[in-house]
């Protein structure tokens, strides 16, 4: 017998009592099962007249006027239309209480809600999941949560029962205002979100046999993209500037240059006014741009669709899905940036979501409650609890499955490999700092969210990176600016250095062993302005194509301007294959086809028997510090088991130098690229008018296997026959 409201109660009782979590029929779910205290006078017994307390099964009307409430199933996690209604189920361990908040979209911007739901903890909940199952009209219907429970911070708990909060495993999040970068009422940043409610009504999206591409890791060419930033200016003449749709109508530039995947920098739904903040330089505001700062991660960025918010955020899932699909036509993946490191609740930040849900859960906390912050933004998410590891993985397997992308980049990726603890510093850093002990990551032997998603049917194979791509022109634009002139007030000679340089570092990454990834912009040079952290500029500084110089322009690549778009287009060609050129210039009657070098995508680093060094002699690279000069060669095992073999140079001093080339017995090296040339005599194209003569100019050093480099300069020669020379 166990004691229950001041008396006992049998086991029969405890077996009504339990009634609700056996699994029944909905209508039979209806019936909600209370243990009331009934009085009745026993006429014998001893002491007579005893009170006795005893179980009694009432059943009780449903508690929604608009809804017929069910019991609902705790599993699938989120809003899932079936059964004709909606289930929602949602983790919360240490809550005691959850309410269900149903928002109709004009409610939302006058910061109201619609209808309320308790959840009764004996008919709603399942273990520590709280569900229940509506059925009634949900059009333009949003929805969200309340939570109670201790307000402890000093124990991990934030349970604040007046704020509504969003469901992590909401596939869409709306906000109020719709439009990017407007304020909300009253001028609020952060004004009242809620989460779609999936309709029965909604198309199917036509995927018109849409599959994976599935290309090799070591082939790809990877270009980072900011969907906003790519189309927004109106010189991208796109129907829907700014948003997924732009993205599509200019593909073809992405396929022209010769990239086979896209980098989408965070498209999870964030907040951009965030960091709102007058901006007094410029005049006008700092916000969040880049979005690293996550709000929910089953969501598209609803700003980012042509249609905002309208439709309950409906048309941002579909319109992201045609992104994709429309990708993988042109030849193009796509991969997701991810931030499960950190998210928009920060160290003191607003209660969104999972703060509010179970703090002590999703998060990092040290013995007093304290967040650890790994990721340096405030709080660290708890990737090694099993919760958020089964959350993370869900996720992702959501983005493969329904979504079709290809792979992630993850953001702070060591974080993944790290546990709670307290590091001895001497131990870490060989001497003591401030204090005697200080708060990192414990690196993990076999971290449990890799071995999750390494081991996972779906995950294991979708592509995964951890590195993050260095803006190679702001940084070189800053230090021109520095050390030389400023800006385009500089000189012309200044100028024409500039363009070269900006060949010598895209021939560079083109040439480089592993995956290269290049930045929006970079195949105009864009510098925005020296700065690469421009994590908060919504304007001229971050927009695609105004790079504070002549380049401005989309329709510019079709002019004189765009002879570096032109460069960079015949470079991505080279890396993919020795191109059409290859067998012109070894005067073989055969079948222009592009011919694939191997070499230059290999899995593993090249060894000896590809790759030889050399210095302005064959053989005897320079690697002291004062050195400025490198070359090498690397071998190409092409179709039908012929060999090639290209050579590549780089003089980085100011002084002009005479190599000796290599001898190949039988061969003689051809120039390919010279980035001292001006356009179009960098590249030596097959198709460049004059293409003969500019040939001829190298000849007589050529002969005497010589080949002369101006200061600042970088080549690629090709290895033929003499008898076909």
């Amino acid at each position: 017998m166990m004691k229950w409201g001041g008396g006992q109660i049998s086991n029969f009782e405890k077996t009504i009592a339990a009634l609700p979590h056996c699994h029944l029929p909905e209508e039979t779910k209806a019936v909600q099962f209370q243990i009331v205290n009934a009085r009745r006078e026993s006429g014998g017994g001893v002491g007579g007249g005893a009170e006795v307390n005893t179980a009694v099964a009432v059943k009780e009307k449903p508690k929604s006027e608009r809804f017929e409430v069910y019991r609902g199933s705790p599993t699938p996690f989120c809003a899932t239309a079936r059964d004709g209604g909606v289930d929602f189920a949602i983790f919360s361990a240490n809550a005691v209480s959850a309410t269900l908040c149903l928002i109709s979209f004009s409610d939302l911007h006058d910061n109201k809600v619609t209808e309320q739901i308790s959840l009764d903890p004996l008919t709603n909940k399942t273990g520590d999941v709280w569900h229940v199952f509506l059925k009634g009209d949900f059009k333009d219907m949003l929805y969200g949560y309340k939570f109670d429970g201790k307000f402890s911070p000093d124990k991990g708990l934030f349970y604040d029962s007046s704020r509504i909060l969003l469901d992590p495993y909401a596939k869409v999040t709306v906000i109020s205002r719709g439009e990017f970068g407007a304020l909300g009422a009253d001028g609020n940043c952060w004004p009242q979100m809620a989460c779609m409610v999936p309709s029965f009504d909604d198309e199917v999206f036509d995927w018109e046999g849409d599959l994976p591409l599935k290309y090799p890791r070591r082939d790809l060419i990877i270009y980072e993209m900011h969907v906003r930033g790519f189309t927004r200016h109106e010189s991208s003449r796109t129907e829907f500037p700014g948003t997924y749709l732009g993205v599509v109508e200019k593909l073809h530039h992405l396929k022209e240059l010769g990239v086979n995947c896209i980098e989408l920098m965070p498209c999870h739904e964030f907040n951009e006014l965030e960091y709102l903040s007058y901006n007094s330089v410029l005049g006008d505001y700092k916000v969040n741009f880049w979005g690293y700062s996550t709000v929910n991660y089953f969501s598209p960025m609803t700003k980012y669709s042509s249609s905002g918010v309208r439709n309950c955020g409906h048309d941002a899932i579909n319109e992201f899905k045609l992104l994709i699909r429309e990708a993988h036509k042109q030849g193009i993946e796509v991969i997701m940036d991810v931030v499960f490191n950190r998210t928009a609740e920060g160290k003191n930040g607003p209660l969104l979501s999972f703060r509010g849900v179970d703090n002590s859960v999703y998060y990092m906390l040290a013995p007093k409650g304290e967040f650890y912050n790994y990721s340096g933004r405030g709080n660290t998410f708890n990737r090694n609890n099993p919760v958020v590891r089964q959350f993370i993985a869900d996720c992702l397997r959501y983005w493969v499955t329904e979504m079709h992308v290809d792979g992630f980049r993850f953001d702070l990726a060591s974080i993944m490999t790290r546990g709670s603890s307290l590091w001895d510093a001497v131990n870490v850093y060989g001497n003591s700092i401030e204090g005697d002990w200080m708060t990192t990551g414990s690196p993990l032997g076999s971290p449990p969210l890799i071995d999750m998603i390494s081991n996972d049917p779906i995950l294991h194979g979708v592509k995964v990176f951890t590195v993050d791509s260095f803006l190679i022109f702001p940084f070189f634009f800053l230090f021109l600016k520095t050390i030389i002139q400023e800006g385009e007030l500089a000189s012309t000679s200044v100028k024409k250095l500039r363009k070269r340089q900006m060949r010598n570092f895209f021939l560079c990454l083109m040439v480089s062993q592993g995956v290269p990834m290049i930045y929006m912009g970079d195949e105009y040079g864009h510098t925005k302005g020296g700065n690469n952290n421009t994590y908060c500029h919504d304007n001229y500084v971050i927009l695609y194509n105004l790079m504070i110089s002549a380049f401005n322009q989309w329709d510019k690549k079709e002019e004189s301007s765009s002879d570096f778009f032109r460069f960079c287009c015949l470079m991505t060609k080279f890396r993919h294959f020795l191109i059409e050129l290859y067998f012109i210039s070894l005067n073989q009657c055969k079948e222009l086809s592009c011919i694939e070098c191997e070499s230059l995508h290999l899995n593993d680093f090249p060894t000896a028997e590809r790759l030889q060094w050399h210095g302005h002699t064959p053989g005897r690279p320079d690697w002291s510090e004062t050195s400025r000069f490198v070359a090498y060669t690397l071998a190409c095992f092409l179709i039908d088991s012929e060999k090639g073999e290209i050579y590549v140079a780089f003089n980085n001093s100011h002084l002009p130098v005479m190599i000796t080339l290599p001898k190949r017995p039988g061969f003689r090296w051809e120039p390919l690229v010279d980035s001292s040339k001006p356009t179009p005599y960098d590249f030596l194209s097959i198709d460049l008018p004059g293409r003969d003569i500019a040939y001829d100019q190298y000849a007589h050093f050529l002969d005497a296997n010589l080949s002369p480099m101006l200061s600042y300069s970088s080549i690629i020669l090709l290895l033929s026959p003499e008898e076909s020379s």
